[in-house]
C-alpha cells in the first residue's frame, strides 16, 4: 500500500507562479506515487482574517480551481476543504490540552509573523495556537510524509513532538511524519523581491495573456543595463531567474545569459523568449482551470467527494483517539 502524504494552503486567493513552480508542481508527481490528502484549509485563513472573513469562500474556490488547472487528479489524490472534515477540529481540541505554552511562544514562524503582520490583530488564542491545528491536519490522517520546503521543516518538528506526547500519554496512536523535502525554485516577483501577493508583485495562474506579459514588459532587470548597449549581469536579474524556472531550453538559456552578459540582447527581446515559454507552460494549465469554472457543478462534487473521502479516514482516527484517551464511546 501506498505510503500516505498530507499538504495544505491557505486560501488567500489566486495562486502565482511561485505556488505553481513549487509545491504544486511536486503535488502533481506525488499524487502518482503516494496515497495524497490536500486540503484548503480555510480554518487556518480565518485566524488571520477573523476581522473580515468575508472573501473566504470565493478564495477557496480560486484555489481548488488553480490546483485542478495545475493537473491535480480527484481520481488520484483526496481535494478537499478542511472545514468540510470536522475531525480536524476536534482533533486539535485533543491536542490543545497536551501542547505545552512554551513550545508555541518558541515558534520562529508565530514571532515572525507577529512582526510582518502589523495591520493585523494577530494576538488571539487560536493564532498562538495555529501549529497544533497543523499537526491535527496532518495527523488526523496518519500522515507518514509531509512535502514542505526546508524553511518549514521546523513545523513538521512540532507536529512530531505533539505525536510523541500524546503516544506517551495515551499509547502508540500516531506516526511521526517525516519530511518530503520540496525542491523550492527561486520565482521572483515583479519587482525583484520573493512573489508574493501581499508586495503587489505577483503573476497569478489565471492571468490573462495581455495581464502576464504586461507584468512580464515591465518587470526590473539588472540595474546596470540602463541603454541597450550596457552589458549586464544575468544572475543580478529576475527575468533570469524565471527564464532558469519555465525556460526548459538549455541552449536558449546559455545565448540569453551571454547576450546579456555583452549587450548581444536587449531586456525586451530576453522578455518576449521568456513570455513565449511562460505561456507554452500556462496554456493547458488555464484551460483545464477554464473547463471547472464553467462546469461549477464538477467543481462541487470535487469537494463533495473529497471530503466523504477525507472524512472516512479521519473518524477512524478520532475514534482511536477517543478510545485512547478513555471517553466513553459514542
Amino acid at each position: 500500500m501506498a505510503k500516505r502524504v498530507f499538504s495544505g494552503m491557505r486560501p488567500t486567493g489566486k495562486l502565482h507562479l511561485g505556488h505553481l513552480a513549487g509545491a504544486l508542481s511536486n503535488w502533481v508527481k506525488l499524487q502518482d506515487k503516494y496515497d495524497s490528502y490536500y486540503g484548503i484549509v480555510d480554518w487556518h485563513a480565518l485566524m488571520s482574517d477573523y476581522a473580515d472573513s468575508s472573501g473566504i469562500r470565493q478564495n477557496c474556490r480560486e484555489v481548488l480551481l488553480d490546483w485542478l488547472g495545475a493537473g491535480l487528479d480527484p481520481e488520484k489524490a483526496t481535494i478537499f476543504v478542511q472545514s468540510h472534515v470536522p475531525e480536524h477540529v476536534e482533533l486539535h481540541l485533543a491536542f490543545s490540552m497536551i501542547t505545552p505554552l512554551g513550545w508555541l511562544e518558541r515558534c520562529p514562524t508565530y514571532k515572525e509573523q507577529i512582526i510582518n503582520m502589523r495591520n493585523k490583530d494577530l494576538s488571539t488564542y487560536a493564532f498562538l495556537g495555529y501549529p497544533v491545528l497543523m499537526a491535527a491536519d496532518i495527523l488526523v490522517y496518519k500522515a507518514e510524509y509531509v512535502p514542505v520546503g526546508e524553511d518549514q521543516s521546523a513545523h513538521l518538528e512540532l507536529t512530531r513532538e505533539i505525536a510523541r506526547r500524546f503516544n506517551n500519554f495515551f499509547g502508540q496512536v500516531f506516526p511521526e511524519p517525516q519530511t518530503l523535502l520540496t525542491a523550492t525554485p527561486k520565482v521572483p516577483g515583479t519587482d525583484g523581491r520573493k512573489m508574493s501577493k501581499s508586495y503587489g508583485n505577483a503573476i497569478n495562474i489565471a492571468d490573462s495573456p495581455e495581464e502576464i506579459w504586461e507584468k512580464i514588459r515591465t518587470m526590473m532587470t539588472d540595474p546596470a543595463r540602463e541603454r541597450r548597449k550596457d552589458p549586464g549581469d544575468p544572475e543580478k536579474c529576475p527575468v533570469w531567474d524565471l527564464h532558469k524556472v519555465f525556460n526548459e531550453d538549455s541552449g536558449e538559456k546559455e545565448e540569453i545569459a551571454e547576450g546579456c552578459r555583452t549587450a548581444g540582447i536587449g531586456c525586451i527581446e530576453c522578455k518576449k523568449k521568456l513570455y513565449s515559454h511562460l505561456m507554452t507552460r500556462l496554456e493547458p494549465v488555464q484551460k483545464r482551470r477554464r473547463y471547472y469554472e464553467s462546469h461549477g457543478d464538477e467543481l462541487d462534487e470535487v469537494l463533495r467527494e473529497g471530503a466523504k473521502q477525507a472524512h472516512g479516514v479521519a473518524s477512524v482516527t478520532m475514534r482511536e483517539v477517543l478510545q485512547a484517551i478513555g471517553f466513553v464511546e459514542r
